[in-house]
């Protein structure tokens, strides 16, 4: 089993809210997708990812079965996050097939052009390689491994450039400016020339690519991704795209016994929440 299985939901987490961006359920409608056996699901890991986007007026929705363009066409952004092949169900190793086929692909790519606006997640391996050939379609290259860094803890923050100053990072007022972000588990990625970075990694981070999930070992490759994103942000067509490779960042979880915080629910991860909304206000088109 993976080892992060005992990971569940903090139903306890209530961030401040003070000025939704629309009234309660006119806002509108976000997909999340549960039918590609994904990790992170509406009422699942990512219950709280959920109840704050409804709080902000989003409707957010299960999406269920394979990527249709008429039903696509139903909302306005689409969440992807820790799709999975079947094959990889229990089963964290290599090979890590596609979570999609290639007509879903051809869908996706259809409907960002045509101005739906996609968030992509795919978080440290299995994820990034049942994800890799849909990032690709948008110029993005995912690496199918655990990003770890040599500092700990570590931050991707303002005042050392691995938190740069953009659209999405600044959102719309000082209330909104997102200044420091905990470095969790994912993957890195290099970005194409026409995306901007939102988080970037420093010179102290890897990327261990294993065989098996957790599991290194001294022939485990390892990877300097100075330079690299843990998450990006361009438009595509008449559409946009926000593509990440970390997922527990957007989530609030505890973990084991302890109940261990994971994600927006952290101490040090007050500006999460911020960040979440400022994608999704951008993915809107309600911030630029």
């Amino acid at each position: 089993m993976p080892a992060a299985a005992q990971q569940i939901a903090d139903t306890t987490y209530y961030p401040s809210l003070p000025n939704p961006e629309y009234a309660h359920g006119t806002g509108p409608v976000v997909f999340i997708d549960e039918g590609h056996f994904n990790y992170h699901t509406k009422e699942g890991r990512y219950l709280a990812f959920t109840r704050l986007l409804e709080r902000d007026g989003y409707n957010v929705q299960s999406y269920d079965g394979d990527f249709d363009l008429q039903q696509l066409q139903k909302g306005e952004i689409l969440v992807i996050a820790n799709a999975l092949n079947e094959r990889n169900l229990g089963n964290w190793s290599l090979p890590t097939p596609s979570a999609y086929t290639d007509a879903e692909i051809n869908v996706l790519q259809q409907w960002v052009q045509e101005g739906g606006s996609l968030f992509l997640i795919a978080d440290h391996m299995p994820f990034p390689g049942a994800s890799e050939m849909l990032a690709a379609r948008f110029g993005f290259e995912f690496y199918n491994g655990f990003n770890v860094s040599v500092a700990t803890p570590a931050y991707f923050q303002r005042l050392t450039g691995t938190l740069p100053d953009n659209a999405i990072t600044n959102g719309r007022n000082q209330m909104e400016k997102v200044r420091k972000i905990p470095v969790s588990e994912g993957q890195g990625f290099p970005i194409p020339e026409d995306a901007t970075p939102i988080l970037v990694f420093d010179k102290r981070s890897l990327m261990l690519m294993c065989d098996t999930a957790w599991q290194f070992n001294s022939n485990t490759e390892v990877i300097n991704i100075e330079g690299w994103s843990q998450g990006a942000y361009k438009k595509v067509g008449k559409g946009r795209v926000v593509v990440f490779g970390e997922a527990s960042l957007f989530s609030a979880q505890v973990q084991g016994p302890e109940k261990r915080k994971m994600g927006m629910n952290r101490e040090d991860a007050q500006d999460n929440y911020k960040l979440l909304l400022n994608i999704i206000h951008w993915l809107d088109g309600r911030l630029d």
